[in-house]
Formats: C-alpha cells, sequence, structure tokens
C-alpha cells in the first residue's frame, strides 16, 4: 500500500485539511483540495415490489449494487421510511438482528468453577480420589473414605479461592464495560428520543451532531455541513465531509455539522464489528503461561510416575507387600507430589496483580497477559493521544513574521481571526496560545466573521477598533490559499522567504497556518479592503504529552525498546522522536514492502525493524506486519492502540493495550485497557507485571522442590526400612501448605531492571537441588531414630517409655517425620522467594502470620493427634523441640546451596544459553532461520489441556473468513458496508413485517 500524501495529524475537528501541508514544489499543486470523484447514484436493478420474494436478488451484484443505488431503493429494500419504525417493528427486528453492540460470550459460573478442576495435576488428585474410594477395598478393609473426602476438599478449596479471584476481577472489568454503553436519538413512532445504541435496529432513523458518535452504520438522509472522523476504522485522522447518501459508519465520530440518516447495520454486522469479529485468537489457542504450566506440570507428573513404578517393582515384587499396603504408599507419593495447589496459586497471583494494576488505571482484560507484559522487550507505541496530547499547539518559538507586526501582535491578530465559541482544532489552539482567552475579543467590536469552510479553507474577520474607531479584517488558513489574498506584499522575495519556511516547517512536521490582513475605508464592514498583507506564519504541532520523556527513559532503563508506529508523515514523527528522545532513525511504511535500500547499513528488513526508532505513514497491515516480524525476531512485543483499524495487531502483539478512550473494537481485541490517557501506565503496568512474575517464579521453585522432597523421600524410606506413612497426615501437609502458599500473592518482592523469561531448566536445577537436600535431613532423622539412641542419651526422650521406636511404622515416629516434613518443607519458601540471604529480603506481613498459623497447627496436631484411623500419636515437647532444632540446623545451608547452584550449574547454563542465542541471531541476521524466544526446551504433551480459563472478556467470535489483515482503503469501507446491507435486507425479506412495514 502506497504511503498518503496527506498528513495524517489527528484533530477534532474538521477543518484540518486547512493547514495539511507538505513541502511545496508548485503551490498550486501542493495545496490542492483532495477529494473524491463523486457518482451518479443509480437504481437497483431489480423489481423492488418483489424483493421480499427474492431476497437471492440481494446477492446478485450485477442486480442491486447497493454502492450506488439511490436512497428511495434503500428504504425500499429496509422496508421503512422517514417517518422511523414503530415501537413493535422495532421490537421484531431485536429478534431477527440481535442487539446493536458486540456481544461478549458469558462465562457460564459453575463451568467456570469446575475448569480449575480440568488440568492434568488435578486429574492426578482426582485419580487417587478415585483409587482411594474404588481400589482401597483389600485385606477385608473398607474404602479409605477419609483420604478420599480429604482429596475432594483439598480440590474443592483450591477451585473455591481461584474462582472467587477470578470472578471478582472479572466482575470489575465487566462493570467498566457497561459503564461505556452510548446513547443514540432514534426516531420512533413519528417522534425522537433518546434509547440505548444497543436497541437500534437496520431500518431506523437516527440523528447526530458535532461530538457524537455515529451509533450504527448508515447512509445519510441530510446532512448539514457533516464532517467525520473515522480514524477508528481507517486510522486516517482527516475529517471527512460527508454528504446525502453517503455512508457513516459506526464508531466514527461527527466533528462538525448536524445528520441524520437510515440504519443499515447493527452490530456485529456493521463494518465496526466486522473489523473485530476478524480478531481471533491464534490458531495455538494455548497461552503462554498455560505452556510453562504444562511443562512444569510435565516434570513434577514424570518424577512421580518414576518414583510410582519403582514403588510398585520394589514393594510388591521386592517386599510381596499385601494388595493394600502397598496402595497406600502409592497414595503417599500421588497426594504430596502432585502440586495441586499451582494453577489456583498463579490464578490468585495473576487476580490480585490484576487488582493492583486497576490501582494505576490499567484494567486486565486477558489475566495471563501480565506474565506475558513482564517479559515484554519492545513496546510499539502509536503516537497521537498516547506520546503526545493530541491537542493541537502554537509553537510560538517558530512563529514567522513578514510584515511591521511583532511575533505576539501576529497571535492576538490570528486569535480575532478565530471562533471563541464552539471552536474547532485551530481555533481552540491560537486562542489558547494567547495564554487569556479574553483577550481574544477585547478592545474590538465584531462585525462578520467567516468560519473555516472546505471550498475558501481560511477564517476571516472584520471588526472595529475601539481605540482607533477603523475597520480591520484578519483571515487566516491555508498557506496557499492567503498568500493568493496577499496582494499589498506578495512579491517574489516575500514568496520565496514564505516557501523555504514552510518547507523547513514541513521538514520537522511542523504545518504552517498563514495569517493576512488588511484595512477597511469607511464604515461599511462588507465593502472591498485595501488589499491583505501577508503578516505572519505560524507553526502548528501536537506537543508531547508532559510525562513521556520521563516515561520513556523509565520504559529504557528497564530494558524495554520503545518504537513509535504512526500514521502520520515522516517528518512529523521524526520531529516527535527527537523531542522525545527516543531518536529519529525512523523510516516509511513502504520499506516494509520495498526492503532496505541496496548498499545500506542493513542486510534484511528484519534487522532494519529491529533497529528503527519507529514507523511513519504505517496503515493496520503494517502495524501487524511489523509485530509479527519482531516476535519472529524472538522478541515478546507490546502493542498500543485505539481504534478498530489497530485490532489485528493488538490480537497478534504478546500483549495488546488499548489507550485510554480506544473504541469497542479495540478494547475487544486488547488484554490490557488504559483508563488514563499517556504512556506512564503502561510502565507501571510493566513494573507491576515484572513483581507478579517474580511471585510466580518463586512459587514454580517451591512447588517442583517439594514434588520432588515428598516423592524421594518417601520412596526411600520405604525401600530403605519399609516405612509407611499415613497417606492423610500428606493430605494435612498440603492443605496448610495450600494456605501459607496463597499469601505468595501478596508477598513483598523487587522487580527485574530487565524483562523476565521462564528458564524452565533453571526451575527444575533448583528444585532437584533442593529436594534433595531437605530429603536427605528427613532420611537421617529417621535413620538415626532407628539405629541409634542418640536422642535418648542426649535429651531423655523415649517412645512410650521405650528408648527405641516399636517398629519402622511405630506411630509416634509417624507423628515425627509428619513434624519434620511440614516444617522444614514449608520453610523452603523463605529461600526459593529471596536471591541473597532469606533474611535480607522482608516477606509480607500475611506470608509471616500464615506461616507460623501453620506451623502452630503442624505443632499441635503432633503434640495431641492420637488419631487411630491416620496411624499417628502425640508425641512429648521435648520430641517437638528436637524437630524444630534439627529443622534450623537443617535450614541454615539452604542459602549457601542456592550460592552454590548460582556459581555453577545454574553459571554454565545461562552460558550455554547465550552462546546458543547469540548464534541464532547471527544466522538470522545472515538471513537465515529467524530465532524464537523459547527458555524451555521441550513441549509439553499436556498444553492443550490447559485451556486459558482464565480470560475476562472473550475476543470477538470470528465468523466471517476475510482473513487476518482489515484493508481500509475508503473503496473498501464502501464495499463491506454494502455487503452488510445486503445482509440486512436478506434477513428483512425472508422474515417479512407482520405489520406491512
Amino acid at each position: 500500500m502506497s504511503e498518503p500524501n496527506v498528513e495524517k495529524e489527528p484533530g477534532p475537528q474538521g477543518d484540518e485539511p486547512a493547514i495539511t501541508q507538505t513541502p511545496f514544489e508548485k503551490k498550486k499543486r501542493e495545496y490542492k483540495d483532495f477529494g473524491h470523484e463523486e457518482e451518479k447514484p443509480t437504481h437497483a436493478n431489480v423489481d423492488m415490489s418483489l424483493i421480499e420474494l427474492k431476497a437471492e436478488d440481494l446477492y446478485d451484484k450485477e442486480k442491486v449494487d447497493l454502492e450506488t443505488i439511490v436512497i428511495d431503493d434503500v428504504f425500499k429494500l429496509l422496508q421503512c421510511d422517514e417517518i422511523g419504525l414503530t415501537s413493535e417493528e422495532a421490537t421484531r427486528r431485536i429478534e431477527l438482528f440481535g442487539p446493536n453492540k458486540l456481544e461478549q460470550e458469558e462465562q457460564n459460573a459453575f463451568l467456570q468453577f469446575l475448569s480449575f478442576m480440568w488440568n492434568p495435576l488435578s486429574w492426578v488428585m482426582e485419580g487417587a480420589a478415585l483409587v482411594a474410594i474404588v481400589l482401597s477395598n483389600g485385606d477385608h478393609q473398607p474404602p479409605d473414605w477419609p483420604d478420599f473426602l480429604g482429596i475432594v476438599l483439598l480440590l474443592f478449596i483450591n477451585s473455591t479461592i481461584g474462582f472467587y479471584e477470578e470472578r471478582n476481577a472479572g466482575n470489575a472489568v465487566k462493570a467498566l464495560m457497561d459503564s461505556l454503553a452510548p446513547k443514540a436519538k432514534v426516531k420512533r413512532n413519528g417522534t425522537w428520543s433518546e434509547i440505548e445504541s444497543s436497541d437500534l435496529v437496520p431500518g431506523d432513523m437516527v440523528s447526530f451532531k458535532i461530538g457524537d458518535i455515529v451509533p450504527a452504520d448508515c447512509r445519510l438522509t441530510e446532512a448539514i455541513n457533516v464532517s467525520i472522523d473515522q480514524a477508528a476504522l481507517t486510522g486516517e485522522s482527516l475529517p471527512q465531509s460527508k454528504k446525502v447518501g453517503d455512508q457513516c459508519f459506526s464508531g466514527s465520530t461527527c466533528k462538525q455539522g448536524e445528520a441524520e440518516g437510515v440504519v443499515i447495520s447493527t452490530g456485529a454486522n456493521t463494518f465496526f464489528g466486522r473489523a473485530a469479529s476478524l480478531v481471533g485468537q491464534d490458531d495455538d489457542t494455548t497461552g503462554h503461561l498455560q505452556k510453562i504450566l504444562a511443562q512444569i506440570g510435565s516434570f513434577c507428573l514424570v518424577s512421580i510416575g518414576i518414583f510410582v513404578l519403582a514403588e510398585i517393582l520394589v514393594l510388591y515384587a521386592g517386599f510381596r507387600y499385601s494388595y493394600r499396603r502397598g496402595l497406600n504408599n502409592i497414595l503417599v507419593l500421588l497426594i504430596g507430589g502432585i502440586p495441586i495447589a499451582m494453577p489456583t496459586v498463579l490464578s490468585v497471583t495473576l487476580a490480585v496483580g490484576a487488582q493492583q494494576l486497576a490501582k494505576h488505571k490499567a484494567i486486565v482484560t486477558r489475566i495471563t497477559a501480565i506474565e506475558e507484559l513482564a517479559g515484554v522487550t519492545i513496546l510499539c507505541s502509536d503516537k497521537t493521544g498516547t506520546l503526545t496530547t493530541n491537542k493541537l499547539t502554537i509553537d510560538r518559538a517558530t512563529i514567522r513574521t513578514y510584515g511591521p507586526f511583532s511575533a505576539d501582535d501576529v497571535m492576538l491578530l490570528a486569535a480575532y481571526a478565530s471562533r471563541t465559541e464552539n471552536q474547532d482544532a485551530i481555533d481552540a489552539s491560537v486562542v489558547t496560545a494567547l495564554g487569556d482567552v479574553s483577550r481574544a475579543r477585547a478592545g474590538i467590536k465584531l462585525l462578520d466573521f467567516k468560519p473555516f469552510n472546505p471550498v475558501d479553507k481560511r477564517t476571516e474577520i472584520t471588526y472595529l477598533e475601539e481605540s482607533s474607531g477603523k475597520l480591520k479584517r484578519v483571515t487566516k488558513g491555508m498557506t496557499g490559499i492567503i498568500i493568493e489574498l496577499c496582494t499589498r506584499n506578495k512579491t517574489e522575495e516575500i514568496e520565496n522567504k514564505l516557501e523555504a519556511d514552510v518547507e523547513e516547517f514541513a521538514t520537522r512536521g511542523l504545518r504552517a497556518l498563514a495569517v493576512a490582513y488588511e484595512e477597511l475605508d469607511g464604515d461599511d464592514p462588507e465593502a472591498e479592503g485595501n488589499g491583505f498583507e501577508l503578516i505572519g506564519l505560524l507553526a502548528i504541532f501536537d506537543p508531547p504529552r508532559e510525562d513521556t520523556k520521563q516515561t520513556i527513559d523509565d520504559a529504557q532503563a528497564l530494558g524495554v525498546k520503545v518504537k513509535m508506529v504512526t500514521g502520520d508523515q515522516l517528518a512529523i514523527a521524526k520531529e516527535t522522536g527527537r523531542r522525545l528522545g527516543l531518536g529519529d532513525h525512523m523510516y516509511p511504511a513502504k520499506v516494509l514492502k520495498d526492503g532496505p535500500a541496496p548498499g545500506g547499513k542493513h542486510m534484511n528488513l528484519d534487522e532494519m525493524i529491529l533497529d528503527a526508532d519507529g514507523f511513519a505513514g504505517v496503515f493496520p497491515e503494517h502495524k501487524y506486519e511489523i509485530v509479527k516480524r519482531l516476535q519472529g525476531l524472538g522478541h515478546l512485543c507490546a502493542m498500543t492502540g485505539d481504534g478498530a483499524n489497530d485490532a489485528p495487531a493488538l490480537s497478534r502483539a504478546n500483549v495488546g493495550i488499548a489507550v485510554e478512550g480506544a473504541t469497542d473494537a479495540a478494547r475487544g481485541a486488547a488484554d490490557i485497557v488504559l483508563t488514563e490517557p499517556g504512556l506512564s501506565t503502561i510502565v507501571h503496568a510493566i513494573r507491576g507485571s515484572r513483581i507478579i512474575f517474580q511471585r510466580m517464579r518463586n512459587y514454580s521453585i517451591y512447588a517442583c522442590a517439594v514434588t520432588i522432597r515428598i516423592v524421594v523421600c518417601f520412596a526411600i524410606l520405604a525401600f530403605a526400612f519399609r516405612f509407611d506413612f499415613p497417606p492423610f497426615m500428606v493430605l494435612i501437609i498440603a492443605l496448610l501448605n495450600d494456605g501459607t502458599i496463597m499469601t505468595l500473592s501478596v508477598d513483598r518482592v523487587l522487580p527485574s531492571m530487565t524483562p523476565d523469561a521462564w528458564d524452565l531448566a533453571e526451575i527444575f536445577s533448583y528444585a532437584v537441588a533442593y529436594g534433595l537436600y531437605l530429603t536427605a535431613s528427613t532420611v537421617a532423622l529417621v535413620a538415626i531414630i532407628l539405629k541409634t539412641s542418640f536422642f535418648h542419651d542426649n535429651f531423655g526422650v523415649t517412645f512410650n517409655g521405650s528408648v527405641y521406636p516399636s517398629s519402622s511404622n511405630d506411630a509416634q515416629l509417624h507423628t515425627i517425620v509428619y513434624l519434620q516434613v511440614a516444617i522444614i518443607s514449608q520453610a523452603l519458601i523463605f529461600v526459593t522467594r529471596s536471591h541473597g540471604f532469606f533474611f535480607m529480603e522482608r516477606p509480607s506481613v500475611a506470608l509471616m502470620v500464615a506461616f507460623c498459623i501453620a506451623q502452630l497447627i503442624s505443632s499441635i496436631i503432633a503434640a495431641y493427634g492420637n488419631w487411630g484411623f491416620t496411624q499417628i500419636q502425640g508425641i512429648s515437647g521435648g520430641w517437638i523441640g528436637i524437630i524444630w532444632i534439627w529443622n534450623i540446623v537443617w535450614f541454615a545451608p539452604l542459602d549457601w546451596i542456592k550460592f552454590a547452584m548460582k556459581a555453577t550449574v545454574i553459571k554454565r547454563m545461562r552460558e550455554r544459553h547465550d552462546r546458543k542465542a547469540a548464534a541464532a541471531a547471527q544466522e538470522a541476521s545472515q538471513g537465515g532461520f529467524p530465532i524464537t524466544r523459547t527458555q524451555s526446551r521441550a513441549a509439553s504433551i499436556h498444553e492443550s489441556m490447559y485451556s486459558n480459563r482464565v480470560s475476562f472478556i472473550r475476543r470477538a467470535a470470528r465468523k466471517v473468513g476475510f482473513g487476518r489483515k482489515i484493508a481500509m482503503k475508503p473503496e473498501e469501507l464502501q464495499r463491506f458496508s454494502s455487503i452488510q446491507a445486503q445482509r440486512t435486507g436478506a434477513t428483512l425479506a425472508r422474515n417479512p413485517s407482520r405489520t406491512g412495514a
């Protein structure tokens, strides 16, 4: 797609074309009015009176060309008139076409609750429950009801917590979206009234004026000086003039005038809706976090499977265990080894994080996007309204003068020639630049004012100067128009100077507004003056937001590269980049098609995209392509946008961010919706997401380590001492662990200063080291108790009065092992959550309180837990003290194990990873295969099982197959609208009105 030939700087009013400038070679050509050739309306080549009987004719473009048919035929097609529909007919059509809004898929609360039990980790626990109730009828013993009930209780507790947190956050987002419902003015039963725009139907007569949002796709029946901003659909910020018969699209904004029209399509059938429906998730619906969860789950399942198989072989084939005794040992590994709380803990952590981000005005609509935001390396930001204020401003430092007036005089006279009420963007910028807006009418008496119109492309004021009593006239507007009026000082020298100044402005991305002045003789304000004189040239630009430069510096300090992606001209993009410190290393969008210039410093397009500070003149497909290529180069990419035209790129990006004031289509495609203007909110969100990522990483190491610790420990105890630990006590350990671990969602952690990434090999290495060390602490304790009298000799403790336990399965020995495992396993979290010594990083109060409560409960159970069915018996205070001291002694070296791992195994792994990444990058730069950002090598067989069940707002369902790119040319807009009108007519034809409307 070629570059646009006019600037696309947004402006909220319809006189933008009056000042649109580019460096000119020939003034006449440069300042021409960019319009569209008009096509004469035609009639449908079909008998409209039979349209109900021949609905198929609507799909024959040779018979019915709805792009050009006259309005009368549209009314006949839609079976309506200018009086409007009756209430009954509107109700009937609502049933046919549905509401005029983008439907959100409501999630069934019960199924959402059950979804927390639908993942491989939960399946193993559910299998263990079935084993306890179905397969445990052996050796003349009843089913294992205590274990069954305990497992079910654990599953329900985890699901309830996750469901509650997720539902709360989802309800908050739904309330936000509901609060944005717009209104529409509609004629029903012959009278005008205001209704919810969602209640509009095809055939309704609607009315809108300046500042209103067009509520549905319509054809205009009346238009008074109408200008429509379609930037939300096309990405082009220049408002389009509309006349009777023209099409207006849902979501566009009326910037000037008043209009009435007939609705031709609503809801998902509008162009707005179709643009949203084109935006679907990738074919791989498994989210990034789900893949990580799957691989962690696979690690745990494989570890458990290996030792379950070993126990089956050793206990049954080797030790000749009875059926029920061996089954209980297997249940211990299944129940204790599965990190059943993992999906819930991570969901709760993300949900709590989403609520924290909401405080920074960032509403998370896809909760797993928080995890991906932590790893974002490149942020592609729109310019207008995000980096800049989207408010045109006069750059006073660059005002040029050509006559006897000073720069301040030129500003004051330009303000005279501006409206002070019902202002458009240009007038507002000029008057505001005075500082005191009252000066725009002070000392003068207004006699005549001519506002901007598309023909003259200028404003003009005739006024009486009260101090001198003279009549004077000032005009401001498009440079090429104003210079032609200046008969008094239009010399070759002045024209050359003006041309040089305009060209300088254009190269800097500033747009020129010329000002001219003349005096009138006599008292007739309509008389000819003595000739206009060019007195000045104003530079207008969209200034950067006050906080943007600091925000970009902060983002770059966090390791996030910011690239500007704008629809504006290259000169404007470069000037904005220079002012913000982004750099001016920017390219026009056409390079994405043509590639780098031969002999340049870039070997290929990917290298150019990675090196660029930004791109200008982009269309939606360009944004999509930029994001796709950056992802192919191994980067996690975030993209900001505000319109339906941004929806494909927002959906494609790892994290799509809809900025403040974005359209429904953009919000529907985005993962995060900002409710405050500017880029600073995004940087807050990045910091917040990295805090959340650290919490998830800390828990993942802990969960994997506990899995290794349980399965290896109890398998070795069974093999070495034929030790049969009661399965119910493993459930108690898991339950207390879960209660404590949930508090990690609010733990105190520091965000990293570089983008985060999952390195599962590193996580698994830590987990194995910690797990084996804690296994040694338990095996050593049991060995000393069974083989020596050390504790009796030194501390005087006994087993019901005996020096040694009655057997390797003594009930008090079970209690001792339970308490030792419960305390030190839970204490491990303080090591995994810290990067240095555990006592150097203060945990949250919630974590400390939960840990203390859990250990108090564990100690009370150990002292008084004489539960026969659990095969445990209370132990003395002496034994409890010994176990606490034992655990403290073994806990102390855990930090040193962490440091040793960092210095050896982890260091070598990172060096090897860096070498591979560098080699892949070099291969990619030489035209080889692109590198991919895959921190963990093995793909899990369970990935597809982890559905993205935590999405708060469903993306629009893709119901049509127009492809993944949205073409935004004006003729495409027209074509889409015609297709929608055809579908509307066809539906009405199949369902004729019962009232004969």
